[in-house]
């Protein structure tokens, strides 16, 4: 009686597209999220009169399945893509005082998308500017899945074609830190070389940027929550999961901290120590890989002033400590009058722990140095956002280390951005290995439904 049903554990990406295309497929599905609301690390909250993200995410064209998603939960227009590629970034430590560039693509087709905007980069000399061409040449010719890639760094293989330290900060890390929440010299080269390659090198409009106008959790909890309600899904929330364990039957069960729901088939979907935590003896041949992926963290330093201080919806910087800096004043609520910034700062194992009041010595003073409109203006609020795992750390060899969709005990799956997606961890990873764990759990079931990514695995 238990072969139709399935339970799938995490309410973020991952587990909501599980439990999206499960039900679509005519299973009777029963998601469990331990949190008051759906969306994982990528959620919104209240802050007085304001509507936070707890951080910063973007997506690419070349995302197909957020994109998918986005579709799915009838987000899409809430979550628009640039109309071309254009990101302004901003050196404040150049000699001859502060210098606008700006990375953008033409209609030309690859590589010539790129040629005009990289001839004019003011931040490369003519001689690192000839040396990226040669660069992304090389790199159009690498297949990210070849698994010696996995175990060589990406700044090493940089150096091998010439790339000087001050082009890998001023454009590959620039991308990377972002992308892989690694610097290059931490990044394995086989996810290096899908960033670059897939958004990069394979599409005009591969790189163009999509992110919220909303907040996050207008997409990721209230949509999310409503496709789920319309598609016959049992959302139940503030329910952790404690135990799985097999029934007599065959099929699982699957315990919380008051009830327990049997099912034939279970997809945990949850980040990859809490999977270690709840997988059955047998599942994975060696459930230990699981601890020695390494996590990232990322920091959101949030500044509210009391006035415009900034044009662009977002910039990147150099010569700074600041990475990205965005414009949240609509999308938060923000009465009339002043400007909401988020800056989304990667790789922030330095300051991650640090003080508030440390990090708004730290970062006022440079958004002042970034934006001579700042310099004045009354800091109206000043707060911070950390996620200390938000990411599994992209090290060389982590590629051996994530597991498929399937384990080794029929009718358990396995899903999260962690999983082998071949995706760094973003919301495209977290999107596509949902994907993978339903149809990997449909097909014993002869359940054959058409994967929204053919390309997908």
């Amino acid at each position: 009686m238990s072969a139709d049903r399935a339970v799938v554990v995490g309410g973020g990406l991952a587990g909501v597209t599980t439990a999206l295309e499960l039900a679509d497929a005519g299973l009777r599905v029963t998601l469990l999220e331990g949190r008051p609301r759906l969306g994982g690390l990528a959620f919104s909250f209240k802050r007085g009169e304001l509507t936070v993200d707890n951080g910063q995410h973007v997506y690419l064209r070349c995302c197909t399945a957020y994109r998918w998603f986005l579709d799915r939960v009838d987000g899409a227009a809430l979550a628009p893509l640039q109309d071309r590629l254009d990101v302004p970034v901003l050196d404040v430590a150049h000699p001859g005082g502060p210098r606008l560039g700006r990375l953008r693509r033409s209609a030309l087709p690859v590589p010539l998308h790129l040629a005009a905007s990289l001839a004019r980069y003011p931040h490369l000399s003519l001689a690192e500017r000839a040396s990226v061409g040669r660069a992304a040449l090389a790199l159009r010719r690498l297949d990210p899945a070849d698994p010696a890639l996995d175990g060589v760094d990406f700044a090493t293989w940089l150096g091998r074609y010439g790339q000087s330290p001050r082009t890998i900060e001023a454009l590959w890390d620039l991308v990377g830190i972002a992308t892989l929440n690694a610097t290059a010299g931490q990044s394995s080269l086989g996810l290096a070389a899908m960033v670059f390659k897939t958004g990069l090198l394979s599409e005009n409009g591969a790189a163009d940027i999509g992110w919220a106008r909303v907040p996050l959790g207008d997409l990721h909890d209230t949509l999310a929550r409503k496709a789920l309600d319309a598609a016959g899904v049992r959302t139940e929330l503030r329910t952790r999961v404690t135990d799985i364990s097999r029934t007599p039957e065959g099929g699982w069960r699957v315990a919380t901290e008051g009830d327990s729901f049997d099912a034939g088939t279970v997809v945990l979907a949850v980040p990859q120590r809490e999977a270690h935590g709840l997988l059955p003896a047998g599942a994975l041949a060696d459930p230990d890989k699981l601890l020695d992926i390494g996590t990232a963290p990322i920091l959101n330093v949030h500044v509210v002033y009391d006035r415009k201080v900034l044009k662009q919806p977002f910039f990147a910087a150099l010569g700074s400590p600041v990475q990205w800096v965005f414009d949240r004043t609509d999308s938060s609520g923000l009465p009339d009058g002043g400007q909401y910034l988020a800056l989304s700062q990667s790789v922030a194992h330095e300051d991650i722990d640090e003080p508030v009041s440390v990090l708004r010595a730290k970062y006022l003073p440079e958004l002042e140095r970034l934006l001579p409109a700042a310099r004045g203006a009354k800091v109206r609020d000043f707060f911070v956002t950390r996620e200390r795992t938000a990411t599994f750390a992209p090290s060389p060899g982590v590629g051996r280390l994530r597991p498929g969709a399937r384990t080794d005990t029929p009718g358990l799956f396995l899903a999260g951005a962690w999983t082998a997606t071949g995706w760094p961890a973003t919301m495209e990873s977290a999107v596509r290995s949902g994907l993978n764990a339903a149809h990997a759990a449909l097909a014993p079931l002869d359940r054959h439904r058409e994967h929204p990514l053919q390309e997908a695995v």
